[in-house]
């Protein structure tokens, strides 16, 4: 369709310079005294458009002959930023490669390279990133050999290359190597000095929150490692369930690391409420309270959530049953922690809807004897001892009878009872 176009206007152009220059009859006088030169109209305009031409050629190859020192320093500066792109990518070839010497020798002939179109008097537009990227490549390579000095030498020629600004992207990856080799040095202070220097949007991406949250298990900061693997697994570079885990291992961690009953409350006020309603952090959590000598009534408040999933289908493992009941007992046995009603309506209540679950067997026994009720205490240990598979259990079970024998002055009952328990000591 483009060539016919063409052609109709070929054949356009044509007929209108046959029209214009077939019956022409007008002339065109030159006068340049005292000559006189008469032209028709039709040689006029085509001498003109001659002269044009030849004119427009002329001022071309004048204009290519001046242009031959520029082009030549243009040819020139292709070919070292050639090289200069070969030496880079050989650089980043060894490094993945595993050859750290020849990477860093490559890099280093980048720097060179570039200085020296520096010293001839051109300029890159990308000199400031090629730089910082090549004396980063150097200080990795020399990181990887565990050279140090020269490491920290093109690691501060990198920092302060990156301070350009045709090379601001480059200053995260700058920093963030920084703490990488701190981490590896295991150093970390110094990493996390320099995290802290990243700005607000760079310290959240996945790449720097990993490498906080390694540090700051480094250097024991349980709390920081929390924040940041929430943050990891909002971002999904946790799975939920390896994230829950990390989770709850750092919510212990945390709570062990506490040292009275106000830093108890303040670690556990800080928790996410799935984390403290898991079972391991809920119960660890109420044990070192009642370690530190806290409120009986707050362990309970803690521990309600982890009670109220006693009976659902994914509820408690077994050891996780048995711990529960016995921090509900230790509070039980507090002297301000006698069972209110609510409690007591909670645990006969369980019990009832479960008869034959022996920890809630044990518990109910538990309470009845803490509320000076003997016959049904005695009742339900004896009850819960047929089906206890717990050692432990067992053995508290025969020492809470051999107690309350003890009170009703049965001495053969309370000396058979002790010596079961010794027998339950004796087995685990």
């Amino acid at each position: 369709m483009r060539a016919v176009l063409w052609l109709f206007a070929l054949f356009g152009i044509a007929t209108a310079s046959a029209l214009f220059a077939g019956n022409n009859q007008s002339t065109v006088t030159l006068y340049w005294y005292p000559h006189r030169i008469d032209l028709s109209l039709n040689l006029f305009v085509l001498l003109l458009v001659l002269a044009f031409v030849v004119l427009h050629l002329a001022l071309r190859a004048v204009s290519g002959l001046l242009s031959i020192p520029r082009q030549a320093r243009r040819w020139r500066l292709s070919q070292k930023e050639r090289a200069i792109q070969s030496a880079l990518l050989e650089s980043l070839a060894h490094l993945v490669s595993g050859r750290f010497v020849r990477a860093r020798k490559a890099a280093e002939l980048v720097v060179a390279l570039e200085s020296s179109v520096s010293q001839g008097g051109e300029r890159l537009e990308y000199v400031g990133r090629l730089r910082a990227i090549a004396h980063l490549l150097a200080a990795e390579s020399a990181h990887a050999v565990q050279d140090r000095a020269t490491r920290e030498s093109h690691f501060q020629q990198a920092l302060v290359e990156s301070d350009r600004r045709d090379a601001q992207d480059v200053r995260d990856g700058v920093v963030l190597r920084a703490a990488r080799w701190k981490f590896d040095d295991r150093d970390a202070a110094a990493s996390l000095e320099w995290l802290d220097q990243l700005p607000q949007g760079a310290s959240r991406r996945t790449v720097a929150l990993r490498l906080r949250f390694k540090v700051a298990r480094l250097a024991g900061q349980a709390r920081v490692a929390l924040e940041t693997a929430r943050l990891l697994t909002k971002h999904r570079a946790f799975t939920e369930t390896a994230g829950r885990s990390i989770a709850r291992g750092l919510a212990i961690e945390l709570i062990r690391d506490a040292h009275d009953q106000v830093q108890i409350q303040r670690v556990w006020s800080s928790l996410e409420s799935s984390e403290q309603e898991t079972p391991e952090v809920a119960l660890e959590a109420a044990e070192r309270l009642l370690d530190q000598g806290g409120l009986v009534p707050l362990s309970r408040q803690w521990l309600l959530p982890i009670w109220e999933r006693l009976g659902a289908a994914d509820g408690l493992s077994a050891p996780q049953r048995v711990r529960l009941v016995r921090v509900l007992e230790r509070g039980f046995a507090a002297p301000d922690g006698a069972p209110d009603a609510q409690w007591l309506t909670r645990v006969e209540a369980a019990q009832m809807s479960n008869p034959r679950d022996a920890e809630l067997q044990y518990l109910a026994g538990v309470v009845c004897m803490r509320l000076s009720l003997w016959g049904k205490a005695q009742q339900m240990l004896k009850q819960s001892l047929l089906m206890l598979k717990d050692a432990g259990l067992r053995r508290d079970a025969w020492q809470a009878l051999a107690e309350m024998a003890e009170h009703r002055q049965d001495t053969n009952a309370a000396t058979h009872a002790y010596k079961a328990a010794l027998a339950e000591t004796a087995k685990r």
